[in-house]
């Protein structure tokens, strides 16, 4: 099958589980994770309708933008990112979606307000408490949120996680809820209702995401097939 074979599978895919929690496939933005696969590939998706694309390394999303990789659709960042690539990232990218710690949110502040832009992210989770994991523990994200919301140069727009991998069917549904009751806590007390998303969802898990109430969904092998890290 094509990238765009692909793409009109998983959107019909994520039309049905949408529906069963009252909405359809246009209340979610589903975001191609680009890792791995070639400008030629990130365009072959853009012209077949995904909503953006996501980049996990900061030294490949910048040899794809001068490749002109990403002409046509937003750009996210969604891997771990260092303080001292922020400034590689900020103003490059839509969104960055995993602004895990409060040293990383102080470092893209100061990188965006060099710029004079405000900077979209998401404040990652890590809803395991994985030690090889970057994010906000569940119990320090309404704090972070509160600290953001102080940054004249970095404006949160919901949350992002990355649950452990399941070992059987639906085992990442009880960590999606979780972090839907954080977002919607966060979003009514502290944002006034205003934040846009909740990222959660990956080619394995999404329907369930999406079930969980996700509105942002991260697909990469689904789409692009299988990546080959020994290349």
């Amino acid at each position: 099958m094509s990238i765009q074979e692909h793409i009109a599978e998983i959107r019909s895919r994520i039309d049905a589980a949408a529906r069963e929690t009252g909405r359809t496939g246009a209340d979610i933005v589903l975001v191609g994770a680009s890792k791995m696969n070639d400008a030629e590939a990130c365009q072959e998706a853009i012209t077949a309708g995904i909503d953006a694309l996501g980049e996990n390394r900061v030294q490949e999303m910048t040899g794809k933008l001068a490749q002109d990789a990403y002409r046509g659709a937003p750009l996210h960042f969604i891997g771990h990112l260092q303080r001292n690539k922020v400034k590689q990232v900020v103003g490059k990218v839509s969104l960055i979606q995993s602004a895990g710690s409060v040293e990383l949110l102080r470092e893209i502040e100061k990188a965006a307000a060099k710029l004079d832009i405000v900077q979209d992210v998401l404040l990652e989770v890590n809803i395991g408490g994985e030690e090889a994991k970057s994010g906000f523990a569940p119990e320090a994200v309404r704090d972070a949120a509160v600290l953001a919301k102080e940054l004249q140069h970095v404006r949160v727009q919901g949350l992002m996680t990355i649950p452990p991998v399941a070992a059987e069917d639906h085992g990442n549904l009880a960590y999606f809820q979780k972090v839907y009751a954080l977002y919607v806590d966060i979003n009514r007390e502290i944002y006034d209702n205003k934040l846009k998303y909740i990222s959660m969802g990956m080619s394995g898990d999404f329907e369930d995401a999406i079930r969980a109430g996700s509105n942002m969904v991260r697909v990469g092998t689904a789409i692009f097939g299988q990546r080959y890290y020994a290349k």
